[in-house]
């Protein structure tokens, strides 16, 4: 059985980076930027949905100038709260503003492998072994497709990895890797099967979608059709900035916050225009270029505010955000590893991220590691515990207690601690042990991780799909392939 999702409470704690007027004044510069520099949208249906709503629209460049009172009132169609469904109406997601939930990344193409370490390529099997693995841990809410299913066809791949996380777990799916019109109108297929029909999943939508823009300023084609088909089917679509600040954006941090909200909620209003009422998300993962390097960073100061800084703006905009906040840019899971999963997710949790993902890469979301899928669960359970705050009233205060100990005794024995006992955080691989048992054994988190992610992947089988329903899913899989 997948894990269930505990009742989770607003979080207590909070932190503020930019001021009113600061959102304000980013806001404002984001409308100039999109009416007077333009965003380029490499497809021709695109372009007619801005230019029938009022856009200036350069055929030859492709990039349109839409007016910002034209963003405004598209954006403000965008449902501000929805949920995302799971195939176990218990596992659903309530985009809320109120809570901040877990997914694992996508989609990288190496894996270590839990036995034997080595590193390879990745398979659709491993795409099934991972989500068994995240289907155990109540630390992750939903799926994102983590890892790229390189053994099936190019044509089908995306379907193909649908199908391997459909067929061994019940949480909500996220995919970032439908790129064209053709597989999005399988995968909807494919979705609506699963729950009985096209309109029954536009009332509990179980597949999300995720595509990425190209920064500075621009879209892909296939991705922004792709969005539009999954907008006009009722999935929830969002569009992630990956603006690197020295690079792709300008090198100050408020400047490229300019140029990635320029990309996202323009490629919002789109799919406004065409579908209003829509359900949509912001989505972001910027960073700064290592510029000894010019490399991806995955970690850093500027990550950190860039995660917190991008939810402010979505809560600007009344959409949920989905942010990058683990995904290291560590070899493996080391202390670079724990240090930037650790002050990543502090920062989004800490200004209320509806999704969050990244559990289990590193160097950049380019490798799978199961020992990290589970380090940051447990960086997780610590975030989820703190932020729950100091509760204060009359049974926290505990005077009953108090009063029967009295001076110097024990509150060990007390019916007040036997009560609230399990509301406190225990961890499974922060080493709590006596120093001279870990002297003797001198093992520690890592391998722990290790070992549970085998026992995991040696005793957890979820129930399979409906054998009908599995050669239906595969059918239509089998179908796109033979069109091509």
């Amino acid at each position: 059985m997948s894990q269930r999702i505990k009742s989770v409470s607003s979080p207590k704690l909070s932190l503020n980076i930019l001021s009113p007027d600061e959102v304000l004044q980013i806001h404002t510069a984001t409308l100039d930027v999109i009416e007077s520099v333009g965003v380029r949208f490499p497809s021709t249906k695109a372009l007619d949905i801005l230019e029938a709503h009022g856009a200036t629209v350069d055929r030859e460049s492709m990039v349109a100038r839409i007016p910002g009172q034209i963003i405004e009132q598209y954006l403000a169609m965008a449902p501000p709260v929805y949920t995302l469904a799971a195939l176990d109406p218990d596992l659903d997601l309530p985009l809320d503003g109120n809570h901040s939930f877990l997914g694992t990344d996508g989609c990288g193409v190496e894996i270590l492998d839990a036995f034997t370490g080595v590193r390879r390529r990745t398979t659709k099997q491993d795409i099934s072994d991972v989500a068994r693995v995240a289907d155990y841990l109540e630390a992750i809410a939903f799926h994102w497709v983590p890892i790229s299913a390189q053994d099936c066809p190019p044509e089908s791949r995306s379907l193909h990895e649908l199908h391997a996380i459909w067929s061994v777990s019940q949480k909500h799916l996220q995919t970032e890797s439908i790129v064209h019109e053709r597989e999005m109108h399988a995968a909807i297929e494919m979705a609506a099967a699963l729950v009985g029909g096209k309109e029954e999943l536009r009332k509990r939508p179980i597949l999300s979608v995720m595509q990425c823009t190209i920064s500075p300023l621009g879209h892909e084609g296939g991705s922004l059709e792709a969005g539009l088909v999954a907008a006009e089917a009722g999935l929830p679509v969002g569009y992630m900035t990956m603006a690197s600040a020295g690079s792709t954006g300008p090198i100050t941090l408020a400047g490229n916050l300019v140029v990635g909200n320029a990309e996202v909620i323009a490629a919002l209003a789109l799919m406004e225009m065409h579908a209003p009422g829509c359900p949509v998300y912001y989505a972001a993962a910027q960073t700064a270029t290592d510029l000894r390097t010019g490399a991806y960073t995955g970690g850093g100061p500027e990550d950190y505010l860039f995660g917190a800084a991008t939810n402010i703006l979505a809560d600007f905009y009344h959409v949920p955000l989905s942010m990058g906040a683990f995904a290291t840019g560590a070899k493996e899971p080391d202390w670079q590893a724990a240090v930037d999963n650790s002050l990543s997710a502090f920062m989004a949790v800490s200004t209320l991220s509806d999704m969050l993902l990244g559990a289990g890469l590193l160097h950049g979301s380019r490798i799978l590691s199961f020992e990290e899928l589970i380090m940051d669960s447990e960086i997780w359970s610590i975030l989820e515990s703190t932020f729950k705050g100091i509760v204060v009233d009359a049974e926290t205060l505990a005077l009953d207690a108090i009063r029967a100990v009295g001076p110097g005794g024990t509150y060990l024995s007390q019916r007040h601690t036997r009560k609230h006992m399990r509301e406190r955080w225990q961890p499974s691989l922060i080493d709590r042990r006596p120093y001279n048992v870990w002297e003797e054994k001198k093992d520690g988190a890592r391998d722990w991780a290790k070992a549970k992610a085998q026992q995991i992947l040696h005793d957890h089988y979820p129930q399979p799909l409906d054998t009908a329903l599995d050669k239906e899913l595969k059918q239509i899989i089998a179908k796109v392939e033979q069109e091509k």
